[in-house]
Order: C-alpha cells, then structure tokens, then sequence
C-alpha cells in the first residue's frame, strides 16, 4: 500500500466516530479480452498507461498476470465504494485498449502457473529466490482492508483479539473453487495455496508490540527476512502505516461484496479497541479453534459450521452476533447499510457459489473447457458489474 495514513491521539469516546480511517487494496488477473486466458507477461505500455489514467493508484504483483489496485484513504463507505468501482473501470478501459481485461477472483478458472512469470523487481527476485516453486505457484489474488487506529501501538493486541473473527471475513469472500482447470472441491483455493508460504495463516498469540518486534527481530537478525512486510499472515500491523491489515479474504468478484467486508472489519476494529476486554482471554485452545474455523471456511465458504467452545455455529449465526454487538459502531462509522449486504453473501452464496452452479450448468449440456469458458467469462462480466 503506498499511502500513509497519519496516526492521531486517543480521544475521549464520545469524539472517536470520524477516527477508523481505511483503505482497500484489490488484486485482480490480467487476461486476453477475447479468451479471458490468463497473459504470460504484463505489456509495459499497458501498465504505464493505467497508472497515468489511476492516478498511480495501481502496482503490478509478484507474478506479470496479477495487478493491484490501491484505494485513499476513506473515513465514509460510498465514497470508497465510488473509487473502487471508477479504478475497476478506468483499469478496463486502458486494458481493452491493449486487448486486455481483467478478473476479479482468488484464483483463475483455468490459469496453469507454470506459464506465469515473475515480475520483474528486485523484492520479488529475493521472494522468488526464498520460496523456489512455492513461490511460482502463488498465482492467486486476494483483497486487503487496512484499517487505521487511533493509537498505532495498540495493533499487535487488537490483532490478537480480531482472530476469532478471521474465518467469517474468509467465508463471505470466497471466490476461489478452481485450480489448473480443476474443480478442487474447496470454496476458496487461495489459502490452499497461499498457506504454502512460510509466515501466513493465523498469527501466533502475541498479546504486545513488544512481543511482535522481538519476533521480527529474530528473524532479522538471522538473515531469514529484511522487515515486517515479509509475514504474511492473514492479518497483521501494516510496516508503512499505522493501520491493521486484513489479508484473509479472496479478491471478490462484486464490488459490493469488498464494501461489505471492508465494512465489517471497520466496525469491528473500532468496536473492539473500544472493548479492550473482548476476547482478551483468548487461549492456545481458542487459536486452535479458529485454525480449524478457517479451514471449514476455505471448504464450505458461507456454509460452514464453525466450532466454538459453546458449541456449533452457522457462519449466519456468526454473522449475526456480529452484528448485534457492533451496531453502535456501525451505526457510529455509517457502515450498517454496506454491513446489511453481507447477510445478502451469505443467503444468496459468494463467487464461489456463483461459479460452481454456472459450471455445473454448462457442463450437463457441453464439455468441461466450455463450462470453464463459461465461468471466465463470468467473472469478467461480473467484475464490471
């Protein structure tokens, strides 16, 4: 993320509903405008000409056939909302100049990441050079929230008590049931292969900053990572802002389902630096259970069954509850009417849902490419819409 956001004093309450500053990033597949195939290598004539017409709101990604779009900061939804549909757009246009388009979605239908190449970039050469194959086969997009605090210091231990809450985030964005042209029987297939990264997935149970910048010294130290921008888990405290960073989420397919999720997350990050107690008691046995939560999401998506230690809960349940203890803070940030939207997710089912049904239409009536076709074609449309 390129902007930096600047971090403010804690203030009384009662003067915090304009703080909880945010801002999206959104990775997206760059393709053939005819075929929706995945390009080999990113023309640098398109790249130039999209960050001239984005105001410099795009960077391309580890591999050439991934870009990413990188918002203001916001304190209000529509006004984020309008951006990221406006970068969508303007990226489109430049790339249908190009003959090019681009998909929204964790993983493309029928993408083979032997083909994809890096980008070229002296970070990613030292990557590439660390993860060997694992770091080609991470031809996958997601979508990231940062959300801002108040008090920057305070990030290590909201992460903490934000993991709970990780696999929800996961189940409404699942966008990834596809893999080398393969369905893989998970709603989101990113993880799958984003987890194959060393430093990803749940966070361990650091409680200060003190603990995470003795961790990350570590690390330094023995050569192993140059700063904090090489952990990867699904949240973290951003290196260059004093923002927390949501990563978990697959890069969805609707503008409206980013929104959401952006919205949640908002409103959680203020409800609970507001509740300092919420989850403060969260155990080895509790971080065991959201590990486990987040692979029943990466499997089911919005028809998961989580486990809590007071039973079985529907991701509509979780969903709800979350709602019901944040309202003030939705109501504060003016978030419910883009939080009301994820109750929409789960009734109605994430991309995922929408691609399976569609391959699984087009299948029963041609062959297993036409209904992979189909999908592509899809996601394209969708992502414009």
């Amino acid at each position: 993320m390129d902007y930096v956001l600047a971090a403010r004093p804690k203030t009384p309450t009662t003067r915090m509903a304009g703080a909880f500053t945010f801002g999206i990033e959104e990775e997206y597949f760059l393709v053939d405008a005819e075929t929706n195939s995945l390009v080999r290598k990113m023309p640098q004539t398109f790249l130039e000409a999209a960050n001239a017409a984005a105001a410099g709101r795009i960077s391309p990604e580890f591999l050439q056939p991934q870009i990413e779009v990188i918002s203001s900061p916001h304190d209000n939804m529509a006004d984020a909302r309008a951006e990221l549909r406006d970068l969508r757009r303007t990226i489109s246009a430049v790339a249908g100049e190009h003959g090019l388009a681009i998909l929204a979605a964790g993983t493309h239908p029928t993408a083979t990441w032997r083909k994809a190449r890096q980008t070229e970039k002296e970070r990613y050469h030292n990557v590439m050079h660390d993860l060997q194959m694992i770091g080609q086969r991470d031809l996958v997009c997601g979508l990231h929230v940062h959300v801002e605090l108040p008090d920057p210091d305070d990030r290590v231990d909201l992460m903490c008590r934000m993991l709970p809450y990780v696999p929800l985030f996961l189940a409404l964005s699942t966008s990834s049931p596809f893999w080398q042209s393969r369905r893989t029987g998970l709603k989101s297939y990113r993880l799958a292969a984003y987890d194959e990264l060393p430093r990803t997935g749940v966070p361990e149970l650091f409680r200060t900053r003190e603990e995470f910048d003795a961790y990350v010294t570590a690390l330094v130290r023995a050569g192993v990572i140059e700063d904090s921008s090489y952990i990867w888990w699904a949240i973290r405290p951003s290196l260059l802002n004093p923002t927390l960073e949501l990563r978990a989420p697959d890069s969805c397919t609707l503008v409206e389902d980013s929104i959401a999720i952006a919205a949640l997350y908002r409103t959680l990050v203020r409800h609970l630096y507001l509740n300092p107690w919420r989850n403060s008691d969260l155990s080895p046995v509790g971080r065991a259970i959201i590990v486990e939560n987040k692979w029943q999401a990466q499997r089911h998506g919005v028809h998961a069954i989580f486990a809590a230690e007071d039973g079985a809960l529907t991701v509509a349940e979780t969903l709800e509850r979350v709602i019901y203890d944040t309202a003030a803070d939705a109501d504060a940030l003016g978030c419910s009417a883009e939080i009301n939207r994820c109750r929409t997710i789960v009734s109605s089912g994430t991309s995922a849902d929408a691609q399976l049904a569609l391959f699984t239409a087009h299948r029963r009536n041609g062959s297993r490419g036409a209904a992979l076709r189909a999908v592509a074609d899809w996601i394209a449309a969708a992502t414009l819409h």
